[in-house]
């Protein structure tokens, strides 16, 4: 069985669309995604998670976002700054499972499916959906406001407290 990048490690499952920008984000051909709501930017939040991130180096990304699905994992990687996408090691899809039983699943159970393949040491999730998670795993969860993402008030103390707490171990 091959190895997983970040297995035994600490992870970080990421989502984007209400967790690094406004969740109402639309793909068009030939403008390619964008933020439907006027006064928001498509990944306008990531220089507060990279700036969290600076004090915890050993935390790996998985990316929990539609967007490897929709888009692709390559596609979904490059859109992230360099900082962020030199901590990557995967993504909860992947091209070898059945993308109608993986879309049916509820995102934490998304999640918990890839923990039990990756066997990080620790792990925290970003994500604006809450709905559906295991209870005994729940608090793994740093839920964000579909609008405000990382950016609403407690957020980012959130992360920056379970952090440490994983630093500390």
């Amino acid at each position: 069985m091959k190895t997983l990048r970040g297995q035994g490690g600490v992870v970080l499952y990421l989502d984007f669309d209400g967790v690094l920008h406004h969740e109402d984000v639309w793909f068009h051909p030939r403008r390619g995604a964008y933020v439907n709501t006027p006064g928001y930017q498509l990944f306008e939040h990531m220089p507060l998670l990279e700036n969290v991130l600076t004090s915890f180096p050993e935390v790996r990304i998985v990316l929990s976002t539609s967007w490897v699905r929709v888009r692709r994992y390559s596609r979904a990687v490059k859109r992230l700054s360099p900082v962020l996408r030199e901590r990557v090691v995967g993504a909860t899809f992947h091209t070898r499972m059945n993308r109608s039983d993986f879309e049916a699943l509820p995102r934490g159970v998304q999640i918990l499916n890839d923990v039990v393949r990756r066997n990080p040491i620790h792990w925290v999730a970003l994500d604006d959906d809450a709905e559906g998670w295991v209870p005994e795993y729940r608090e793994q969860l740093i839920h964000c406001d579909s609008v405000l993402g990382i950016s609403a008030p407690g957020v980012l103390d959130a992360l920056k407290e379970r952090l440490s707490l994983f630093h500390s171990t």
